[in-house]
């Protein structure tokens, strides 16, 4: 809404000024200043700032000026304009959450499944966000030297090496790349140990016993275990091509025989999203107050990596489609936004506020006088 910012300004500086005049300019005339105060609020709008001003300088041509003076003067009006800027300040703030209509509540997706209940990209953690009631899957997408999708994020030299014990299994082929092994090779490695060891989200203290157990046992899965668990569940899937160009800048057959597989599994087409970079770049220019736009045009909009009750809810208000998370065991939880409010209760609380504050101080000026 448009808010007469000029007209704000002028009348706090009229009440600053004629407070300076009635309670900090020591004069034995007080006529005299109850007629230059009467002149002044009785011209328009406009003026009243000009001729305040003019009553000051007047009034300290006609006497003396004492140092002592000036210096009460000068603190009472930092104080006075602190206290306006504290007083005003909920006029420029512009919130999602002040609004009388509340979206409705952004769908999750499992961002490498459930990470903090599970080692991210196996079955276990995919498996734990769909006790979260998650939309989508989100994962990433490998391929192995016998042309078999896969599912690993870290990708180039070493990329085995965070989450997996190719050390032990494979002594001096750590930094080996993705397509220098077999996807039995992959699937002889531990994928869970790393997660129950380094504890990387802090969250396995919360695990029972059969739950790090069955997380310290978890392996590389294939694109094709996923598609099953996403087609039986009727769960939607949205995956990085990791390595869709090789170092020369040509596409190469990733694409393929990733496409190949998802035909093969028969999930819905409409069920399979593959990000693509350049998309990603635009859509992060998106601010929050043109998600509703984007709605009512039948747009969806999801935005990653979530894990914050304040920034779900914040995106939540803004009319966000979905959210990618790592928290979906968090969120899921959450019925409605932490901090919402209609318009008019925002109003009254702010209202309310600046009166009894204003009654305070008052009171204290009074008290001290």
């Amino acid at each position: 809404k448009w808010v007469n910012w000029y007209m704000i300004v002028m009348v706090v500086s009229a009440v600053l000024a004629t407070y300076c005049l009635l309670l900090l300019v020591r004069r034995e005339n007080v006529i005299q200043l109850v007629v230059w105060l009467v002149a002044c609020n009785g011209c328009t709008n406009e003026f009243i700032l000009l001729f305040q001003v003019f009553g000051l300088l007047h009034l300290a041509v006609r006497e003396p000026l004492d140092l002592h003076w000036l210096h009460k003067v000068f603190i009472m009006l930092t104080f006075l304009v602190v206290s306006a800027a504290v007083f005003l300040c909920p006029l420029a703030i512009c919130s999602p959450c002040i609004a009388n209509n509340l979206p409705p509540k952004p769908a999750l997706v499992g961002h490498r499944g459930a990470p903090m209940l599970a080692p991210e990209n196996t079955m276990l953690s995919f498996r734990k966000s769909m006790e979260c009631g998650v939309v989508a899957f989100e994962t990433d997408v490998q391929l192995s030297k016998d042309m078999k999708p896969f599912l690993m994020h870290d990708n180039g030299p070493s990329f085995l090496l965070r989450t997996t014990d190719v050390k032990e299994k494979f002594l001096g082929r750590d930094a080996d790349m993705h397509a220098n092994f077999t996807l039995q090779a992959l699937q002889t490695l531990n994928a869970g140990e790393w997660f129950v060891r380094t504890d990387p989200f802090q969250s396995v203290s919360s695990l029972s016993k059969e739950e790090k157990r069955e997380a310290n046992n978890q392996s590389v899965p294939s694109l094709s275990e996923l598609l099953v668990m996403a087609k039986k569940h009727n769960v939607s899937l949205i995956f990085d091509l990791k390595n869709e160009k090789n170092s020369t800048g040509f596409h190469n057959s990733d694409s393929y025989y990733t496409a190949e597989t998802i035909e093969k599994s028969g999930i819905s087409p409409d069920k399979v999203i593959l990000l693509y970079g350049g998309i990603q770049k635009s859509l992060n220019l998106i601010e929050l107050h043109f998600q509703n736009e984007l709605r009512k045009n039948n747009v969806s909009v999801n935005l990653w990596v979530v894990n914050e009750r304040w920034l779900f809810s914040l995106l939540w208000c803004s009319g966000a489609s979905s959210v990618t998370t790592n928290a979906c065991h968090i969120l899921k939880s959450m019925s409605k936004p932490d901090w919402h409010l209609e318009p008019n209760m925002y109003m009254g609380i702010w209202v309310s506020a600046d009166v009894i504050s204003l009654l305070l101080m008052f009171g204290l000026f009074l008290w001290q006088k």
